[in-house]
C-alpha cells in the first residue's frame, strides 16, 4: 500500500518592505548598527504547507529564503511537513535595498503562519541572522539595529512624511562579502559623526521633523565615502541643496543613493521633472524611481 497523497494544510502570503539603503550606518563601541530606511516596495512571499511532506521547495535563485524557511521548520519542531515557497520581489539585487532580507523575513513569517503559528519580530530576526546579516526593516517602524549580531535594538518610531528619489548606480555589492571586510579603523574614526547622525535622526523621528532626519542621513552618507565611495554622491548632495531637499541617504553596502524630499515638494511636477532631467542628463542614469518612506515589518 502506497503513501497517502499530500494534502495542503495551510497557506499564508506575507509582504515585507525593501529599503533605500539605510538612514545611518556605522559602529557604536565596536558593535555594528544601522538605522533602517524601509520603502513602499515589497517582496511578497507565499508559503503552502503540505502533509505529509519533507523540506522546503522554492525558487532556485532565492536560496537564502529557502534556508530561512528550513530554519523556521526546525525552530517550530515541525516534522513530516513540506513547504513550497513562491516569491514575487521587484527590488533590484545587489544594490543595497534589502531585497534579500525582504525574501528571508517573508519566508520565515509565511512559513510559520501557514502552520498557524505567529512568530514575533524578534524571533524572526534571530532566525534571519542565522542565515545572513539582516536589515532592521524586519521590525515595525524605524529602528536602530545591529544587523550582524542583533546585539543592539531600539525602536525609534513611525516614519515621518518623506518621499525618496532612488538612484540605482551601476555595479552591485555582495552584502555577505562586504560584511566580512574589516572597516573597524574607519568606523572608529567616524564614531563621533555617527553619534551625531543618530541623534539627529532619533530626534527627527520623535518630533516628526523630516529635516533633522535628512541632516543625519546626509552626514552618515558623506562619512561612508571613506568605505564605499560613490562618485556621483557629491553632485546629488549639491542638487539636494539647490532644490531644498531634506538631504540624501545611501546604501552603505550597496550602490543606491536616495534623495529625501518633503512629500509636498516631491508631488510638484516641476520639481520631479527637474530632478529626473538632472539624473538622466548630468548623472547619465537610466534606472531611478520614486518611493515613500514607510515603517518596516510584515504585512
Amino acid at each position: 500500500m502506497g503513501s497517502p497523497p499530500a494534502r495542503r494544510i495551510g497557506e499564508a502570503a506575507i509582504r515585507v518592505p525593501g529599503t533605500c539603503g539605510e538612514l545611518v550606518q556605522g559602529t557604536l563601541d565596536g558593535i555594528s548598527f544601522h538605522i533602517s530606511c524601509p520603502i513602499d516596495i515589497f517582496s511578497t512571499v507565499r508559503a503552502k504547507a503540505f502533509s505529509p511532506g519533507h523540506g522546503v521547495a522554492g525558487p532556485q535563485d532565492r536560496p537564502k529564503a529557502i534556508a530561512a524557511a528550513e530554519r523556521t521548520l526546525k525552530y517550530l519542531s515541525v516534522r513530516d511537513i513540506g513547504i513550497v515557497l513562491q516569491i514575487d520581489n521587484p527590488l533590484p539585487l545587489g544594490k543595497g535595498m534589502a531585497s534579500s532580507t525582504a525574501d528571508v523575513a517573508g519566508a520565515i513569517y509565511a512559513t510559520s503562519m501557514a502552520l498557524n503559528r505567529c512568530l514575533s519580530a524578534q524571533e524572526a530576526a534571530e532566525l534571519a541572522l542565522a542565515v545572513e546579516p539582516t536589515d532592521g526593516s524586519i521590525f515595525p517602524n524605524i529602528v536602530l539595529f545591529d544587523h550582524k549580531g542583533g546585539r543592539l535594538y531600539e525602536e525609534l518610531g513611525p516614519p515621518p512624511d518623506i518621499e525618496i528619489l532612488v538612484l540605482v548606480l551601476e555595479g552591485s555589492v555582495d552584502t555577505l562579502e562586504f560584511n566580512r571586510n574589516d572597516y573597524s579603523h574607519i568606523y572608529e574614526q567616524n564614531e563621533g559623526e555617527m553619534r551625531a547622525a543618530i541623534e539627529l535622526v532619533r530626534q527627527g523621528i520623535k518630533e516628526g521633523n523630516p529635516w533633522l532626519v535628512g541632516e543625519g542621513a546626509t552626514l552618515s552618507a558623506m562619512c561612508h565615502q571613506k568605505i564605499l565611495f560613490k562618485p556621483q554622491l557629491e553632485q546629488v548632495v549639491e542638487l539636494a541643496r539647490e532644490v531644498n531637499a531634506l538631504g540624501v541617504n545611501v546604501a552603505h553596502s550597496g550602490t543606491a543613493i536616495g534623495m529625501l524630499l518633503p512629500s509636498k515638494a516631491a508631488r510638484q511636477n516641476k520639481t520631479r521633472e527637474r530632478l529626473e532631467q538632472f539624473v538622466q542628463e548630468s548623472l547619465g542614469l537610466r534606472e531611478f524611481f520614486w518611493c515613500r518612506l514607510v515603517g518596516g515589518g510584515r504585512r
